[in-house]
């Protein structure tokens, strides 16, 4: 079971995120929100907690004046909050029955960085070895602070999850999930196959689940149905609350076909995922309703 999303429960509880850093910027301002964040969901039924470097990177902290060894840092407190906070939910009395909470260290693609929506296109323009350079340094440098897992993201394009792959191999005893943006039912956001992406995580023996986030929850069911899934590397789902995200004005925008994820838990359940949260926009109270879900079906 994930945690819900992070940068926009942040913006429920006050945190100005009007930025390119977006929630980088909480990690840099007011930290202590995140690690009581992260405490919540844990609260909630979340056995795993994201850490808060979705859109920390080194050129995009440089841009704020920050310096390599200020940016490191930053890397290792996004992970240090989420382990200090997984440390005091298991002090706390009553959580014999649940199973030890995992850190994973979030890794947004380079449209993150760009802040300009395109992780929800695809479009960079950009050579493989391009994307390997832009990603190696950070990838490696959040390993270092021995996360449990690496939260690989929001992938939009295959280009990008052949670059991110091509590093996981230099690092063969570190475990990944790989999670893809899609614009419809069987596409990813760059319009190439969920499929294919399916059938390209298969090269990789580091990855533990490949599926999808900040997607809407009705796209979840038939992006499922047209890929075939395998046994050694299950689905993840992390989908959104089902609004459309206005790149411009930086907001969500609601909208009236909006569904329900605790009503498709069961359906997607049944079609393989079986690391199931929310992304932006899903609140604890979704993650409660998420969890008392999976409990009566598994």
């Amino acid at each position: 079971m994930l945690d819900g999303g992070l940068a926009s429960e942040l913006a429920f509880r006050g945190a100005i995120l009007d930025d390119a850093l977006w929630s980088a910027k909480v990690l840099l301002e007011s930290a202590d929100r995140i690690r009581q964040l992260h405490l919540d969901y844990f609260e909630a039924g979340a056995d795993v907690a994201i850490g808060a470097s979705y859109q920390a990177t080194y050129e995009g902290l440089a841009r704020k004046g920050l310096t390599k060894a200020d940016s490191d840092r930053v890397f290792q407190h996004s992970i240090v909050l989420a382990q200090e906070a997984r440390d005091q939910f298991k002090q706390a009395a009553g959580k014999d029955n649940r199973l030890p909470p995992i850190v994973a260290a979030s890794i947004g693609p380079y449209g993150a960085f760009l802040a300009d929506g395109s992780e929800y296109r695809g479009d960079y323009g950009l050579s493989k070895q391009a994307l390997v350079h832009f990603h190696q340094a950070r990838l490696q440098k959040l390993l270092s602070f021995q996360p449990d897992l690496l939260a690989i993201e929001t992938i939009p394009c295959l280009l990008e999850a052949e670059a991110i792959i091509e590093l996981l191999q230099e690092t063969p005893t570190k475990t990944a999930y790989l999670s893809f943006s899609c614009r419809d039912g069987r596409s990813l956001s760059s319009g190439e196959p969920f499929a294919a992406a399916v059938d390209l995580t298969l090269s990789c023996p580091q990855l533990i689940a490949v599926g999808i986030n900040c997607t809407a929850p009705q796209l979840i069911s038939p992006l499922l149905k047209s890929a075939p899934s395998s046994p050694r590397v299950p689905f993840i789902v992390y989908p959104n609350k089902g609004e459309s995200w206005d790149a411009q004005h930086k907001c969500w925008v609601p909208t009236k076909n909006a569904s329900s994820l605790t009503e498709q838990v069961e359906e997607w359940y049944e079609l393989g995922a079986r690391i199931i949260g929310g992304c932006c926009r899903v609140r604890p109270v979704d993650i409660s309703d998420i969890r008392r879900k999976l409990m009566q079906i598994c």
